[in-house]
């Protein structure tokens, strides 16, 4: 099972919106077949395993990270292809939270005198698809939001300059936080401060230049839709855009502009000041995507920690001081008790080049 969640990890930056699955087969103690998922529509990894197996997958066991699927989507389902393969036994890490599949995979397989168990390495399966899960058992993408502070814990100047807190090593690690999101959210301000194109560089991956790299979808929240025509993020030669703008309080005129440009524009309940990010959420959770990562201000920041949208953090903490008049992290309304703080779980730390990443999860609040 080990060796199946090492494989699922291969698709962690192609499998979208699918699921990262990995498959082993075993007979007589050998290996004898072994796949992944690697992107929408093509093979599940149980087929890639299957087919490389050939006729030694009869009296297989084959060890899945995720339960089998049994419907028919844009391949056929993985158990029937198992029970034609002559697999005897099956041991999956998890059952899979898609409501098609849920349970009735394992059903399938057990009604055709295929032996099944489940939860080998199941906390290690699950941290594979951590949106894919939130998004069939919520109904929301799972967000990760990226910030860089200073040690006095500011982002940046009180102009509003930000380029750069963090060092080279930091900024190559954003990027494969960013090749393996559905969607990258941002707001107005981070925009019009930084017109960064916020796409995936494959320099900067380590990979061939030439190679073809998934580009997130650019989301950024608009109200009043004062993207200028010219923003870095309206180029769609290197990746899709879309622009999230209030109904009723932006420029048809300036709207169908911005179309030109081959971005997409929608509208989202709000005011002239905000969206309503629950309505952002759920446009999202319709577009499939599973993991959002926020690389936005401490205004959008500081919204989306208050009403519990955020469910990790990738704080990088810089050598630096940058003074009390600069930015802070979270723009948040007084908190005047103890009782009224943000609890967050830490979950690693370690050095990022001369810089140092936290990883925080689990907030534990009533939300605002």
């Amino acid at each position: 099972m080990a060796r199946a969640i090492r494989l699922a990890h291969r698709g962690l930056t192609t499998t979208d919106p699918n699921p990262r699955v990995g498959c082993v087969l075993v007979r007589d103690g050998e290996i004898v077949g072994e796949g992944w998922h690697r992107r929408a529509g093509e093979p599940h990894a149980e087929r890639n395993a299957l087919q490389a197996a050939g006729d030694s997958a009869r009296g297989a066991t084959a060890y899945v990270t995720l339960e089998p699927c049994c419907h028919v989507g844009r391949t056929g389902p993985c158990t029937e292809a198992l029970i034609e393969a002559g697999v005897k036994r099956v041991v999956a890490a998890m059952e899979d939270p898609n409501p098609l599949v849920a349970g009735q995979g394992f059903a399938r397989l057990s009604n055709a005198d295929i032996q099944v168990q489940t939860g080998l390495l199941a906390q290690e399966a699950e941290s594979l698809n951590p949106g894919f899960s939130m998004r069939m058992g919520q109904g929301r993408p799972f967000v990760r939001c990226k910030l860089a502070m200073s040690l006095d814990a500011r982002t940046a100047m009180s102009s509003g300059e930000s380029q750069w807190i963090t060092g080279p090593a930091a900024r190559r690690d954003v990027q494969r936080l960013r090749a393996r999101s559905s969607a990258i959210l941002t707001g107005l301000g981070t925009v019009l401060l930084d017109n960064s194109s916020l796409t995936v560089r494959a320099q900067e991956l380590g990979v061939p230049v030439d190679e073809p790299i998934r580009q997130p979808l650019r989301v950024v929240l608009d109200p009043t839709l004062a993207t200028p025509l010219d923003a870095a993020i309206l180029d769609i030669s290197q990746a899709p855009t879309l622009l999230m703008a209030a109904l009723g309080h932006y420029s048809r005129e300036h709207a169908q502009a911005i179309r030109t440009t081959g971005a997409q524009v929608v509208d989202v309940a709000g005011s002239e000041d905000a969206l309503h990010l629950r309505s952002v959420m759920e446009y999202l959770t319709e577009r499939e995507c599973n993991e959002v990562f926020l690389e936005c201000g401490a205004r959008l920041a500081g919204a989306m920690l208050r009403r519990g949208f955020i469910d990790e953090l990738i704080i990088y903490l810089a050598p630096t001081i940058m003074g009390s008049t600069a930015r802070a992290l979270f723009e948040l309304p007084e908190l005047e008790r103890m009782a009224d703080r943000f609890h967050l779980e830490i979950t690693d730390i370690r050095a990022v080049g001369k810089d140092w990443r936290i990883t925080a999860s689990q907030i534990h609040r009533i939300h605002l």
